[in-house]
């Protein structure tokens, strides 16, 4: 059933592209049945041409015509950019060291659980558990970082 829905959809998208007249039917089922030919009891179906967009080579205008600043603004920009990602590069760094402490400090308190009989004993999967999600945590500030450093590197050229 669901082909048929796709057949559908994808013959009255292609419709407009070939030019062909399309025709519904139904029948006493309620089997819905398209086709670009005729069929007893169909109806044709009567489709609007799709919206389309001028290429870039048909629009008019050109670069000059594209609003720009002076090089002192742009400078000024560039350097609001550089402050602001050199303050997000700060607050990253402070959550790594923060995420790698955490980290150490999982490592050296495992999880451990007490029996009925009050026997201690370490809980592995709990304490991968945690440590996964922890070293997890490290990663995501390792990369924002490295990413922040690539960008700092690219607004400096």
């Amino acid at each position: 059933m669901k082909l048929q829905y796709f057949l559908a959809i994808w013959i009255v998208f292609n419709a407009s592209w070939a030019q062909a007249d399309i025709y519904k039917r139904v029948d006493a089922d309620g089997q819905v049945t398209y086709s670009n030919a005729p069929l007893k009891g169909a109806k044709k179906i009567h489709l609007a041409p799709l919206p389309t967009f001028p290429s870039r080579s048909e629009k008019k205008g050109n670069a000059a015509d594209f609003p720009q600043v002076d090089s002192a603004t742009q400078k000024g920009r560039d350097n609001t950019r550089r402050q602001i990602l050199e303050g997000e590069l700060a607050t990253e760094e402070k959550a790594l060291a923060e995420a790698r402490n955490n980290l150490q400090t999982g490592a050296e308190n495992p999880e451990i659980y007490t029996d009925k009989d009050g026997k201690v004993f370490r809980n592995v999967a709990k304490q991968d558990e945690k440590m996964n999600a922890l070293q997890e945590k490290v990663l995501v500030h390792e990369k924002n970082i490295a990413a922040l450093k690539t960008e700092l590197s690219n607004n400096h050229k």
